[in-house]
């Protein structure tokens, strides 16, 4: 297996957040979607980073003072993020992909133009190599 596209999940099928996105509109999409962790893409389709539930968290307490209605004054782009995951291009080898997935939930994956064109799960390629770890179950 040398294409990593055979992982991905295309944009389409993504949930992401807009960099232009409010906290609170950022808090109501994560609830939403379900995920810890959401891809953040200009409206160019630029990946920009990742925003995690702990991120809002704190940037909650540290800019809203913990109160919601000013969650609606703040970008999510002002909140300090702990660790963006690292996108790779479609041409990455699967033992690049490999080591940025097992420190990280998702991989962005960006075409040579940076514009993003979706995630490679983790459990995705866990999901692969249990297959042919072990092809009877």
């Amino acid at each position: 297996m040398n294409n990593i596209l055979f992982f991905l999940t295309p944009k389409a099928l993504c949930d992401f957040l807009y960099d232009d996105y409010t906290m609170r509109q950022a808090l109501e999409k994560m609830e939403t979607a379900g995920y810890a962790a959401l891809p953040i893409l200009n409206r160019r389709g630029e990946y920009r980073g990742t925003l995690t539930e702990g991120d809002l968290m704190w940037g909650l307490k540290n800019m809203c003072y913990m109160d919601i209605r000013q969650a609606e004054a703040h970008r999510i782009m002002e909140i300090s993020r702990r660790k963006d995951n690292v996108p790779v291009r479609v041409t990455t080898s699967m033992q690049d992909l490999v080591e940025r997935a097992s420190t990280q939930n998702f991989v962005p994956v960006v075409d040579d133009k940076d514009t993003f064109i979706g995630i490679i799960t983790r459990s995705a390629i866990i999901k692969y190599c249990r297959q042919q770890l072990f092809p009877e179950d």
